[in-house]
């Protein structure tokens, strides 16, 4: 499988075009701290994961973007979900307890690019993660937002020059071997896209319409963000009111990845507890080389002028074999969760 081929959420699409990124020494640190808007209150909240009886909702959304529709009634079965994104903290005691190493503090494989050796720049080879990088001039151009940073992991999110990993953000940077390797140790799994869109909707349709609760862009993306809602980057988790079900952040903040593959559209035959495409059957026109697994709400960085994804029914391919700055996850589980 080709790894760090592509960037999702504004997917670049080939090991040509991240090349085309160019390396930066950091990251954007400036892009964590409050906004100049009125200043919110994050409480610490608890980790014990909320019960969902299952049921059945209207899953998708058909008058936004296309590959959201068409609506379907979904069926799903009750199971327990993780009431915010794992934080930093949460994964840094499975590193402590583990010694897991993510895929971002590995040297890249040159073989991954796929192109003759003299055409990688070196810093391409060296660990790093992606980190958004906003231009100070109106851009539609990916590569003008997004740098490849030699150094930034989830222990430095903005690159090595930035500042550390705050405990209670969502945890970022990460590829979807060491969400695997999280769920596994946490005894939870990532949940199928209809389970995270029906914990989202929580007995609501999904529309099209930005929250005042939660974590996503005001202004003119990507060079202009009025941080009205009190954070111009990613906000630890509890800064905005949960959902009807208890669940934070379900929109904005970061995208959260689930365990479906990714093809345009939802098939409205498979409704009843669906696990999407196989993996032969995955295709996302914006990474057509590679199965993408479907990343579900938004971030911080969704605007009504470029990306109106801040909705439970949003969802796009991410590459697996990379992280970003505004991509995490959460935890299903099967059972009621020891301790």
């Amino acid at each position: 499988m080709l790894r760090r081929s592509s960037l999702p959420i504004g997917t670049l699409g080939t090991a040509l075009l991240l090349l085309a990124l160019a390396a930066c020494n950091d990251g954007a640190p400036g892009e964590r701290a409050a906004a100049v808007g009125a200043p919110r209150q994050c409480p610490r909240i608890a980790d014990a994961p909320v019960k969902l009886p299952g049921g059945t909702f209207d899953m998708g959304e058909d008058d936004v973007y296309d590959e959201e529709g068409p609506v379907r009634r979904t069926t799903v079965r009750g199971f327990w979900i993780d009431p915010h994104e794992v934080t930093n903290r949460q994964f840094a005691a499975f590193v402590k307890a583990t010694g897991y190493v993510t895929v971002a503090e590995k040297p890249v494989d040159p073989k991954q690019f796929k192109v003759p050796a003299d055409r990688i720049p070196p810093d391409m080879l060296k660990p790093g993660s992606a980190v958004f990088t906003p231009p100070d001039f109106p851009s539609n151009r990916y590569t003008d937002w997004w740098k490849y940073v030699p150094g930034a992991s989830w222990k430095k999110p903005y690159g090595p020059q930035g500042p550390d990993q705050v405990p209670n953000e969502p945890v970022v940077h990460l590829a979807w071997d060491d969400m695997i390797a999280y769920a596994k140790w946490a005894g939870g799994r990532i949940p199928t896209e209809a389970e995270w869109e029906y914990a989202a909707s929580a007995g609501k349709r999904s529309k099209n319409v930005q929250p005042e609760e939660a974590n996503s862009w005001q202004g003119a993306f990507p060079n202009y963000n009025a941080e009205s809602d009190g954070f111009k980057g990613v906000a630890p988790v509890g800064c905005y009111k949960p959902n009807a079900n208890g669940l934070y952040d379900m929109v904005g903040n970061v995208w959260e990845v689930t365990a479906d593959f990714f093809r345009p559209g939802h098939d409205p035959k498979d409704s009843d507890d669906p696990k999407g495409p196989d993996e032969g059957s995955a295709y996302d026109p914006l990474n057509p080389g590679m199965p993408s697994r479907t990343v579900k709400g938004g971030s911080y960085l969704c605007a009504p002028n470029y990306c109106q994804r801040y909705r439970p029914a949003s969802r796009q391919g991410r590459d697996p074999g990379m992280g970003t700055s505004n991509v995490g996850f959460r935890l299903v589980y099967d059972k009621a969760p020891a301790g």
